[in-house]
């Protein structure tokens, strides 16, 4: 992924926040075959940290990718930026957002790993099911566990962008932010509060 150097997304904090809050990823293998499905990260472990997920076993992507180099794209806020909304002219349009891209070597998992990355799966969404043996008793869970293949993902390269208009003067920032945070369109309201919390963008002299 192309990242000018002030749009680097640093800090491994920030990173593994990011992957927390966009979890559901793309996984792409070497034949460019592609598959969209929710990841959990354990960033304490290895050097860069480990991805986990499952595929359902009919779709043959599981295959391709034990012990193959893959990627996997988790994308964050965006939204279109107008040229109006700034002080310089002249101006074109652009699109503003956040992504982070992570390199590694998958691994299947046994029948007990994938159940543990389940269960981290839904404590990561909706922890209390775990307890609804009504709603998700052990021989329904087993039966559906073995339609999945369960992998991990060793990272061994993590690239993050943060392109949120950081070439832009102080007049400029604060016009794009003040644009998006008054719209009503969900995209644009978003990428603010992802600028407000990230506190870059919006025309702080720390920006500059």
């Amino acid at each position: 992924m192309y990242i000018p150097k002030n749009m680097i997304m640093s800090g491994n904090e920030a990173i593994t926040n990011f992957i927390a809050q966009n979890s559901f990823g793309l996984m792409v293998s070497g034949s460019l075959n592609a598959t969209h499905i929710p990841f959990v990260l354990d960033a304490t472990a290895g050097e860069n940290g480990v991805l986990y997920g499952h595929v359902s076993r009919a779709n043959s992507h599981w295959q391709e990718i034990a012990n193959q180099r893959i990627l996997v794209v988790f994308s964050g806020a965006h939204s279109y930026i107008s040229p109006t909304w700034y002080d310089a002219k002249p101006a074109v349009p652009t699109w503003n957002y956040a992504a982070v891209h992570c390199y590694g070597i998958a691994h299947l998992l046994n029948d007990d790993e994938t159940q543990a990355v389940l269960d981290k799966l839904v404590v990561q969404h909706e922890p209390k099911l775990l307890q609804d043996k009504q709603l998700m008793p052990d021989e329904y869970q087993l039966k559906l566990r073995q339609a999945i293949v369960g992998f991990k993902i060793v990272i061994d390269e993590i690239q993050a962008k943060e392109k949120l208009g950081q070439h832009r003067s102080s007049g400029d920032q604060q016009g794009v932010f003040s644009r998006l945070n008054a719209s009503t369109h969900p995209d644009a309201q978003q990428l603010a509060q992802y600028m407000l919390q990230r506190d870059i963008g919006r025309g702080n002299k720390s920006d500059n």
